[in-house]
């Protein structure tokens, strides 16, 4: 039976992944455990939670993280990672227009949510890693982290993050690689998608160009899908073709 962990479990995009697994599952198209790690109770829907659908709660921040992480690890090594944890804003911060703007406070923030817990998370299941046992890892990550691709400036605490997430999945790609050669790991920009992190600036996207958090969670599991040697170490746009960094 296949591990399929999925990180940042409560986020819109985490949870229309678990749905669509859990269709696959009663329609007999695949079979796999689903472990769900997020910060808080994670509410899934009650239609989807089974044996098979297994909830953790973590801190992604707590010094003994691996350490609490390590028989989840034991008992269900992962095959694929889903790591969906993310921060733009919130109520008291939007993205910085200017260096002025910019507050060590919000800074830090950003890279706890958006480096840190993909790298705790990676630390925490590294241990099942092997010649007999790989891993393809998927981590959500941004266009605006590209540093060549940066034509308009601004978002700074956000670009600085994702890009330097961009960094920790090369990084990672060549040291997992070196374990087993079939090991996979890479980033996807998802486009950008209907949800609370893309909700206040949804009036300035083009026609077309705002996907629900369904098709976004639909064309993740299909790079996922079709991840090969070739992408170890690449930012992915969602059709799986290949971003500069």
């Amino acid at each position: 039976m296949k591990n399929i962990w999925i990180s940042g479990g409560s986020s819109e995009i985490a949870q229309n992944i678990i749905a669509i697994l859990c269709d696959q599952r009663k329609n007999q198209l695949d079979d796999c455990r689903i472990i769900v790690l997020s910060r808080q109770d994670t509410s899934l829907d009650s239609e989807y939670v089974s044996e098979h659908v297994i909830p953790v709660q973590v801190d992604w921040m707590a010094d003994d993280l691996t350490e609490s992480l390590k028989p989840w690890v034991a008992q269900y090594p992962p095959h694929q990672v889903f790591c969906c944890q993310g921060v733009l804003h919130n109520t008291q911060q939007m993205p910085e227009k200017n260096l002025r703007s910019i507050k060590r406070d919000w800074l830090l923030q950003s890279m706890d949510t958006n480096l840190w817990s993909h790298i705790a998370l990676a630390q925490a299941i590294e241990a099942s890693l092997s010649r007999r046992h790989s891993v393809r890892w998927l981590s959500l990550s941004a266009m605006v982290g590209s540093i060549s691709d940066n034509r308009l400036g601004g978002w700074y605490s956000y670009r600085m993050s994702k890009a330097a997430l961009n960094m920790l999945i090369k990084n990672l790609s060549i040291e997992w690689q070196r374990k087993n050669p079939d090991n996979i790991v890479a980033a996807v920009h998802p486009g950008t998608t209907d949800t609370e992190l893309s909700q206040p600036f949804q009036k300035n996207i083009p026609a077309g160009k705002l996907y629900s958090a369904h098709l976004t969670a639909q064309r993740m599991l299909a790079v996922m899908a079709g991840l090969t040697s070739e992408d170890n170490g690449k930012l992915l746009h969602w059709d799986g073709g290949a971003l500069p960094w």
